[in-house]
């Protein structure tokens, strides 16, 4: 991949991918999902996450998002979930976490959250495909009573 060089001085400008950082919470056979409500995917559902902010830890990151979108804290769990997205410049990385109580409510990015059973989280609107397989990842390892790592890539320009 070419890199940005200074003509003058020889400085290399970097581009690197983005981290973005978020969490499945669970509150018992429950999870929370938060409904979009800015763009991309406005309207759509996702696990409480965003961008990594300088200063802070993975999971210090993905608390954060989930108190801004949910309004809900959360204990933080290991990382289950990786996922390159490669077209969008960005890797995802998702842990589990447990709430620490029942409140939660719509903070400024999103439009309502609900707790989901497995079998009502509404598939067919789902934001994003690194949050489906995120989703389906957790929901597997619970069925299976494991704990694993897993990781994929996602590139619309292998398609």
């Amino acid at each position: 991949m070419p890199r940005h060089v200074c003509d003058s001085c020889g400085t290399v400008h970097y581009e690197n991918p983005k981290i973005v950082v978020g969490c499945v919470p669970e509150a018992g056979q429950h999870v929370l999902l938060c409904r979009r409500a800015i763009e991309p995917r406005r309207g759509y559902w996702t696990v409480p996450a965003g961008f990594m902010e300088n200063g802070e830890t993975m999971q210090q990151g993905a608390a954060r998002e989930t108190l801004e979108e949910a309004m809900a804290t959360v204990e933080m769990g290991e990382l289950f979930a990786i996922i390159d997205v490669v077209h969008a410049r960005q890797v995802h990385m998702m842990f589990r976490a447990r709430m620490i109580d029942e409140s939660f409510g719509a903070g400024l990015e999103s439009l309502e959250t609900k707790l989901f059973l497995e079998e009502e989280v509404p598939w067919a609107d789902i934001a994003f495909p690194s949050v489906r397989f995120a989703l389906e990842k957790w929901f597997e390892d619970r069925s299976l009573d494991r704990r694993m790592l897993h990781s994929t890539v996602l590139d619309r320009r292998l398609r």
